[in-house]
């Protein structure tokens, strides 16, 4: 099955001089396994699909045009004044580019020299504090009982992307603060009909980003690609485990 996304990405080619795009979900699947990622980027193999979230893009589009209304005029969103976060959305004009509205599949970018590799990444919002320095945001849409927090082991995830985030707009010159925020809009279960709608409580909770890692990880990818050695599988990673038992299942069938 050819994928959609494919008509604007290609496989990696060691001998290409073209700096290559590496979005930060990439780097994701890297850390997730090395192995997948080397299917996936060098040898085109991607892991299978997941079905589109369009409800999460639906809460996140709703809630770009809610703070949209407040860019234009330079003020502050109820949320902000409740958090106690000294801040407005902020006004660029690449803006658009940044959050891909264009649908370019890139986003913020920055060329890392070292490696010529162009680490992307596609922001949900940013906001701008009275020094001038940019609050990286990005919005979650869940439905849940629990409480809202990023303490699950899942959600490491969630802070890299922040971090990664972080890591582009400072490499291209900007200020940015060290604390960003996640916006999670939590669909609500407690009402006793649905009525066709649903009620979200909406919340946010800080994150102190830590980019520490990013620089080895960007060469350790890079050395990843550039070999035609295929890395070793994550032991925990379910798609290697499956292609491995489905691969021993069949060849016991043929012998």
């Amino acid at each position: 099955m050819v994928y959609s996304f494919r008509r604007y990405k290609t496989a990696y080619n060691p001998a290409s001089p073209t700096p290559y795009k590496l979005s930060r979900s990439k780097i994701d699947l890297y850390i997730d396994c090395p192995r997948c990622f080397y299917l996936d980027r060098r040898l085109w193999v991607s892991r299978p699909d997941s079905p589109p979230y369009t409800l999460n893009n639906a809460v996140d589009a709703l809630l770009k045009n809610e703070f949209d209304l407040l860019r234009k005029n330079g003020e502050k969103h109820a949320l902000m004044k409740k958090y106690q976060i000294d801040a407005i959305p902020y006004q660029h004009q690449d803006l658009p580019v940044w959050r891909d509205d264009i649908r370019k599949y890139t986003g913020a970018s920055y060329v890392h020299k070292p490696t010529n590799l162009q680490i992307c990444g596609i922001v949900d919002d940013l906001w701008v504090n009275p020094q001038g320095e940019l609050i990286i945001v990005d919005y979650k849409a869940t439905s849940t009982t629990r409480k809202i927090s990023l303490e699950d082991e899942w959600k490491a995830g969630y802070k890299r992307q922040m971090e990664v985030y972080q890591w582009i707009f400072r490499q291209n010159g900007f200020k940015v603060v060290d604390t960003g925020y996640f916006v999670f809009a939590n669909a609500t279960k407690n009402r006793d009909k649905f009525d066709g709608r649903l009620e979200f409580e909406v919340t946010i909770l800080p994150y102190k980003g830590n980019p520490d890692w990013i620089e080895n990880t960007i060469i350790e990818i890079k050395k990843c690609l550039d070999s035609d050695k295929i890395p070793q599988p994550n032991p925990n990673c379910k798609y290697c485990n499956y292609r491995r038992e489905a691969g021993q299942k069949i060849n016991a069938k043929l012998l």
